[in-house]
């Protein structure tokens, strides 16, 4: 039996460069407990256990529901008896990768002993993975947070709980010790942390407000994309809600709030509406889809791509409980410059006598 993983790393099936949230859980052990195991405390019984995992680290992950006996919630002094099935979920699959730390000039709104929150620009990998081993923000936090019990023999740890694209831009939280992160990913988990985007869509929808609901998997088309599957019948229940903030004509600007936290959820339920968000060349977002196809206007949105070359999302805001304290937190980034300009350019365009 292994210790609980340290390591917070992706899903080795989801494109490399492409980690939107996520807020599934994984289980990382399943024990059966033996027919002739005596009556023990449940962090006792796991100590003996689980190898190098500390009981302070194993009380923590009890407290924050990530192990459970019989697939329900117990506590710490709970007495586990012959044939309980004890389970330990964590946010990311088990993984055992070196990450190599790297200065990097992170843009950090706010940190103190538990966490931090970075807001990450568009172009940056989150996550190291095949083809992106190096100069991601794993290998930034890597460095940043290397005097830190997150790193431990020679396996660095950076405490990220969800993920956003590498072209979107935006807000993250990191957890900088296993409490927090253990208790920020169950919040996730739990659909208790606020989420706000804005995302640029092509169309005006005909509803100033809505949500949308349909199950999101991999496409059986293409691996990259994920596809919306109304029926159930494949993929993860995924929620987003919407809300018109300004239109330009043949764009629209819109807030987007998650309640679930799908790979690609707000690319991929915005597409299915026919809204793909704008320059989002995976979703079919990077060509014109309404208005004329030709003369100024197509020079004139052509001119706007090059402005914006990635899809047009931003993660704005985060709000969460504080895993120590636990106050109510809530941050906010502005729009990057690419955004600003992109934006600008429609306002003006929407303003225009064309």
């Amino acid at each position: 039996m292994t210790s609980v993983p340290d390591s917070l790393l992706p899903d080795p099936d989801l494109p490399d460069d492409d980690n939107e949230e996520g807020d599934e859980l994984y289980e990382h052990h399943r024990i059966r407990v033996d027919r002739g195991q005596e009556l023990l405390r449940l962090d006792k019984f796991l100590m003996n256990r689980l190898s190098n995992a500390s009981r302070t680290k194993i009380q923590d992950a009890i407290r924050a529901e990530a192990v459970q006996v019989n697939d329900k919630v117990v506590k710490s002094n709970y007495r586990i008896k012959p044939f309980d099935v004890i389970t330990i979920t964590l946010p990311e699959p088990p993984r055992d990768v070196k990450v190599v730390p790297e200065p990097m000039d992170l843009d950090i709104r706010y940190e103190d002993e538990s966490l931090l929150i970075v807001n990450k620009p568009a172009g940056l990998v989150v996550h190291p993975a095949f083809g992106n081993w190096n100069g991601t923000l794993v290998n930034g936090l890597a460095y940043h947070l290397s005097n830190l019990p997150t790193g431990r023999n020679g396996e660095i740890r950076p405490g990220l709980v969800h993920r956003i694209d590498k072209d979107t831009s935006g807000l993250l939280v990191i957890g900088k010790t296993e409490w927090a992160m253990t208790h920020l990913s169950q919040q996730f988990f739990h659909h208790t942390i606020e989420r706000t985007y804005l995302a640029l869509v092509w169309g005006i929808p005909k509803e100033t407000e809505g949500t949308i609901q349909g199950h999101i998997g991999r496409s059986l088309k293409d691996r990259k994309v994920q596809a919306v599957y109304p029926d159930g019948d494949q993929g993860k229940h995924a929620v987003t809600h919407y809300k018109v903030l300004k239109t330009f004509r043949h764009v629209a600007l819109l807030q987007c709030n998650l309640e679930t936290g799908r790979t690609h959820q707000i690319r991929a339920h915005m597409k299915h509406i026919g809204h793909p968000l704008f320059s989002d060349a995976t979703y079919g977002g990077d060509k014109v889809l309404y208005g004329q196809r030709t003369g100024a206007y197509k020079s004139f949105v052509e001119n706007v791509f090059q402005l914006m070359p990635r899809q047009a999302l931003h993660a704005k805001s985060l709000g969460f409980v504080h895993p120590v304290t636990h106050d109510i937190l809530h941050f906010e980034a502005e729009l990057p410059a690419d955004f600003e300009a992109a934006l600008a350019k429609w306002e003006q365009y929407a303003d225009s006598d064309e």
